[in-house]
This record gives structure tokens, sequence and C-alpha cells, in this order.
């Protein structure tokens, strides 16, 4: 069975997300064209480097803290609707974790339930909507049935991939309503990215 996350453990995490954003930044900005503000990969990007910078400046102490040291960069240095939301699932589930220098799945599914729930009161959104609720909520209900991450992160593939057959609701992809059919959802492929980078890290999944 894989390691709890360990402060160190958060901060591989992030450190591959970062690193999968850098790889698909071009891809998320070439999604969010017809759909948003052709901005989503690059802001990402952005965010993602001033995260990594963050914490290294900072070094947290538990995983808690670097998730919401991670959260609150992503909001103070991110434009549009990215830094927000993102932020606010990561440090939701900071707060969430508390101070322990070491949580299990459970803990962590607990966690991000947290986060989910902060992004959904935020947006508004909903499964359905077309947004990285899409992807999100499948990848923390397989986490809270006691899934590994990497079940974790093949939920949120595939929630992310059910946005391209659906209507947006929420945002500026709702403005476009039945054209924006056939668009995969930026933000649900970055959630499947984040957990694909903590499937990659082998954290989180101890008891």
């Amino acid at each position: 069975m894989n390691p709890a996350l360990t402060a160190a453990g958060a901060r591989e995490w992030l450190q591959r997300f970062a690193t999968a954003v850098d790889e698909h930044a071009a891809e998320l900005t070439d999604l969010d064209r017809p759909i948003g503000d052709s901005d989503h990969g690059v802001n990402l990007q952005r965010g993602t480097r001033a995260v990594l910078a963050a914490l290294e400046a900072a070094d947290p102490p538990t995983p808690g803290a670097a998730l919401t040291k991670a959260g609150s960069t992503l909001v103070s240095t991110v434009g549009g609707a990215s830094g927000p939301l993102f932020g606010t699932l990561l440090r939701r589930t900071g707060k969430a974790l508390g101070d322990s220098g070491s949580v299990d799945g459970a803990a962590l599914a607990t966690g991000l339930r947290a986060g989910l729930d902060a992004v959904v009161a935020l947006g508004g959104a909903q499964v359905g909507d077309a947004t990285l609720v899409d992807a999100l909520a499948p990848a923390v209900e397989a986490l809270e049935a006691g899934g590994s991450a990497a079940e974790a992160a093949e939920a949120a593939e595939r929630g992310a991939a059910s946005t391209d057959d659906l209507v947006a609701r929420k945002g500026r992809a709702s403005y476009l309503g039945d054209r924006g059919t056939g668009h995969r959802d930026p933000g649900a492929v970055s959630i499947a990215l984040l957990f694909a980078a903590l499937a990659g890290s082998g954290a989180g999944e101890g008891s």
C-alpha cells in the first residue's frame, strides 16, 4: 500500500501537477479557445509555477499547510475563473486536513470533499454542467469509496471526457448554448491532470 500523504508528498503531488500543466499548457489553451478566453493553459501554468516558488520559500511542515499555501497562491496569481476555483479547491482541502503530519486516503477524501463543496458553493456548478466539477466529483467519490488514487484519476479522466457531450450551463461556455457541445472543458481536463499527479506521486493511499 502506498504511503500516507506527508508534507513532502504534497509537494511532490503539486510538482507533478505543475509539470503536467507545463506539458499540456498549449492543449489546455486550445481547448479553451472555442468556449472561453483562450487563456486557461497559460493562466494555470503561471499559477502552478508560482505555487512551486511559494512552497520552496515557505517550506510548509504539513500536507494541509502545503495545500493551503498552494491554494492561496493560485487565488492571488491566476486571473479568470481558474485561480479562484482551483485555489479554493486546494485551500479548502488543506484547511480540512488540519495540522496532521500525515493523512491517509480516507482523510484526504474527506478533505477533498470539503474542497469540492467549496468549489460548488463558489461557482454554483453541478455535475452535468460541463465544468471542472464533472471531473472533480467522480474523483472524490472514488476516493470516498475506498478507491486508490489511480482509480480516482481514472474517474476524473472519464468525467472530463463526459463534458464532450454536455451543454455548458456555467461560465463563458454557457453563452454558446448548444454550439458548445463537442468541446471538452479545459478545467475538467486540468482536474484530471491534478489527480493523475496524485496517483503518480504514490501518496495519500495509506491507512
